[in-house]
């Protein structure tokens, strides 16, 4: 994986209060919740995703979404995508695909590391 990648995904890791320091298998490592399904993903300390991450384009690619880490998560790569599948190919105006960036940023508001505090 690319080192920019790798930066990127620490980047949001850091941001992301659900993401704790802990140990998977003797090795060092953040281990966190998806932005969907908020099932496990780890992420080595490196950046190396270790079980499922992903990175997720709240408001997707296609209908103009950036790589700004306001824009980003980690989700476990079935979460990512079926999202995509299923929504990506959606009108930028789709009820769906609305509620369902909607739903994705109110989340990762709520997740903000210091957020409430």
């Amino acid at each position: 994986m690319k080192a920019a990648r790798r930066r990127l995904i620490l980047d949001i890791v850091a941001t992301d209060a659900t993401f704790e320091r802990t140990e998977i298998r003797g090795q060092a490592a953040w281990a966190g919740k998806c932005i969907h399904c908020l099932s496990h993903v780890v992420v080595g300390l490196d950046g190396e995703p270790i079980q499922r991450a992903t990175i997720e384009h709240i408001v997707p690619r296609a209908h103009g979404g950036t790589d700004a880490l306001d824009n980003l998560a980690l989700a476990c790569g079935r979460c990512n995508a079926l999202k995509g599948m299923r929504l990506d190919v959606r009108r930028r105006d789709d009820p769906r695909l609305v509620a369902v960036i909607e739903r994705l940023k109110e989340r990762k508001a709520s997740r903000l590391r210091g957020a409430g505090t």
